[in-house]
C-alpha cells in the first residue's frame, strides 16, 4: 500500500517550516488511539497559529534509502528523485503548551494497518517526530447560535480540540463514531454541547451508516449553526447532501473535509482530491 509515490505539494519551506522534535511520552488513550508527546530543543521552530484545527505534516524516511542527516525534507525534494522522497501523513495538533514547549499528536491505531499508527504504537521517548507547519483553516464561529461536529475515529482529536475552545455559554451537538464504549475518551466541552458516541461494533471504519443515519434524524436546534464535519470521504459526501441539499445551510457555515478514504493511502488519497471522485 505504501509503494504509491510521496505527495507533491505547493508548500515551501517559508509556508511550511520543517520541526524536529524529540518524543517525550507516550500514552494509550483507548485500544485505538495512542498519544504522542513530544518537545525538546527543536520546539524553537515551531510557530503556533490562530487556528483550533492546526495540523502538521509528519515526515517518515522510507527505509533502505540513504539521507543525509539532519533530515531536510525541503533540501530532499530538491536533490532527490521523487520515489526516494519520505512519505508524509497528515495530523491535527491535539493541544499545545507554548509556555512548557510541548505538544501533543493522537493517532488512530489499528494494528500494523498504515503508516503513522504503528509508528505511533511503536514509539519511545527519545525517539524523533518531523514535520513541516503547522496549517489550519478553521476555528469555531464565535457568533453562532449553536454548534454541530460529527466525525470518525480520525476526527476525534480535532473534533475535541475544537469543543474544548468553546465557550461555557455555547450549545450544540457532537456525533462522534467510533468502534465500542472501550473507545470513548473524555473531552471537556461546554454544559450545553451534548455528546452522542456512535459504535460500529465490528465493522470496519468507513463501512458503517450510523453517522449518516443520526445526522439524518436529530432534532435541529433554533438559529444559526456552525458545522464542523470531518472523516472517511464516503461519510463527507454523505453529509454533504444532508447539510446543503436537506437543511439548506450556507457553505460559510459548514466545514466539510475528508481527512482519508476508505482504500486509500495518503498519497492516493490528495491526488484524488483533484478529481471529481475526491471532490467534497
Amino acid at each position: 500500500m505504501n509503494a504509491a509515490l510521496p505527495s507533491t505539494s505547493s508548500a515551501t519551506r517559508k509556508t511550511r517550516p520543517q520541526v524536529n522534535l524529540t518524543v517525550l511520552s507516550k500514552e494509550l488513550l483507548s485500544p485505538h488511539m495512542v498519544r504522542i508527546v513530544a518537545g525538546g530543543e527543536g520546539f524553537a521552530d515551531y510557530e503556533n497559529n490562530e487556528h483550533v484545527d492546526r495540523y502538521v505534516k509528519i515526515v517518515f524516511p522510507q527505509p533502505g534509502v540513504d539521507y543525509q542527516l539532519p533530515l531536510d525534507l525541503w533540501a530532499i525534494r530538491e536533490t532527490m528523485p521523487r520515489e526516494q522522497w519520505p512519505h508524509t501523513r497528515t495530523y491535527t495538533v491535539r493541544w499545545v503548551n507554548m509556555e512548557v514547549k510541548e505538544l501533543a499528536i493522537d493517532f488512530v491505531v489499528h494494528g500494523d494497518e498504515g503508516l503513522a499508527g504503528p509508528w505511533a504504537a511503536a514509539a519511545q521517548p527519545g525517539d524523533d517526530l518531523i514535520f513541516t507547519g503547522p496549517g489550519g483553516a478553521y476555528s469555531p464561529a464565535p457568533d453562532a447560535d449553536w454548534h454541530l461536529f460529527a466525525g470518525d475515529d480520525a476526527a476525534i482529536p480535532a473534533i475535541a480540540a475544537c469543543v474544548e475552545s468553546l465557550s461555557e455559554e455555547a450549545r450544540g451537538m457532537v456525533f462522534l463514531e467510533v468502534d465500542s464504549e472501550a473507545d470513548i475518551l473524555p473531552i471537556a466541552g461546554p454544559p450545553g454541547v451534548e455528546l452522542h458516541w456512535l459504535f460500529r461494533r465490528g465493522v470496519p471504519a468507513g463501512s458503517s451508516e450510523l453517522l449518516l443515519e443520526s445526522l439524518r434524524g436529530i432534532e435541529w436546534l433554533p438559529g444559526q449553526v456552525d458545522v464542523f464535519a470531518h472523516g472517511e470521504r464516503g461519510y463527507m459526501k454523505g453529509l454533504r447532501e444532508i447539510f446543503f441539499s436537506q437543511r439548506g445551510l450556507e457553505r460559510s457555515q459548514v466545514s466539510l473535509s475528508g481527512y482519508w478514504a476508505q482504500g486509500r493511502v495518503e498519497e492516493v488519497f490528495q491526488a484524488e482530491k483533484k478529481l471529481p471522485v475526491g471532490k467534497i
